[in-house]
């Protein structure tokens, strides 16, 4: 078995933690929370071996040989730079890092001291991109020539969201999955941009909208909003036809689509434990391989994307 400890007792942390024990090839051999209690409590309830009741004993676990950093963003660095320095290969929950700097940091560590450093935003590997890259290459809705994705979520009630020194927002908590699905499928760089948000009275973004015009002339719309509950759906329009993708981070299906919203083809997506285990097993066979990054997100698209979200949030005067 290959073991993975989790540092961080969320929401996520949970979803990670049933994902692994429903794996043939992988398990949740410890938890790390910054209290023992809650670790404790954790790993009676997801039947996890070891219970840490701080970070640093987690990281000195020999017999740990990932580490999944699902704390809030504003701990991913401490935590992931901690981690690197004990030679603990890291997957890291999106968003990767606070902003770029961060980022740029932590990776020229990782490098340094060859320790493979991964970001976990699963749409990036779950199987359903590489069955739209082949409906896209097809030919069959003709060259793609715009992209919509939006994602809306009403979580307006959550610290992590709400208070700015958290990393709250709707950019990177949901704002990253939108601007990842266009960069899955049209990574040609960026002409123009535009952009606006509406902020909470807690100063963080609550709602965006982010209009890229890209140099091989595509137009790509996408939205984000921490404040209401959407359709969240993806879309990627060509020249003859369009196709859809029922939900943008985890879709169940795609639909190649002519007209009029008449559905040519449905194809179904593998059936799946969660969707979170694919990034799991991509960790696991890249450090197998001794790779220091995941081939579906290598470190140049993980400064992309935060590159990409620190000049959002300059246009919006957050940053």
């Amino acid at each position: 078995m290959f073991n993975v400890g989790i540092i961080g007792a969320g929401h996520i942390a949970e979803k990670a933690a049933k994902t692994l024990a429903a794996m043939d090839d992988m398990q949740c051999l410890a938890i790390g929370s910054r209290s023992l209690e809650k670790a404790q409590a954790f790993a009676a309830q997801f039947g996890v071996a070891r219970a840490y009741g701080s970070y640093a004993e987690l990281l000195a676990d020999p017999d740990v040989q990932l580490v999944y950093i699902a704390t809030p963003h504003s701990h991913h660095f401490a935590v992931a730079k901690d981690a690197v320095l004990a030679g603990k290969p890291c997957l890291i929950e999106k968003s990767f890092m606070l902003n770029a700097v961060e980022a740029a940091t932590l990776l020229a560590l990782a490098r340094e001291k060859g320790v493979f450093v991964a970001e976990a935003i699963w749409p990036r590997y779950l199987p359903v991109r590489q069955m739209a890259r082949e409906v896209l290459a097809s030919g069959v809705i003709g060259k793609p020539v715009m992209v919509t994705a939006s994602l809306a979520y009403d979580v307006s009630d959550k610290e992590r969201v709400l208070k700015p020194e958290l990393g709250g927002g709707a950019l990177l908590d949901l704002g990253v999955y939108v601007l990842n699905f266009v960069r899955m499928y049209c990574d040609s760089p960026i002409a123009r941009l535009n952009t606006t948000c509406i902020r909470s009275e807690t100063g963080v973004d609550a709602s965006e909208v982010v209009t890229m015009v890209l140099e091989d002339g595509t137009l790509a719309t996408v939205q984000a909003s921490a404040w209401s509950q959407g359709d969240n759906q993806g879309m990627i329009a060509g020249t003859t036809g369009y196709l859809v993708f029922d939900d943008l981070i985890n879709p169940t299906c795609l639909r190649i689509c002519r007209k009029r919203h008449i559905v040519e083809k449905e194809i179904p997506v593998p059936p799946q434990i969660t969707g979170f285990e694919y990034q799991f097993r991509a960790c696991k066979e890249s450090i197998e391989a001794g790779l220091l990054e995941p081939p579906q997100m290598p470190h140049s698209e993980i400064l992309f994307i935060m590159h990409l979200m620190d000049r959002l949030r300059a246009e919006w005067g957050i940053l």
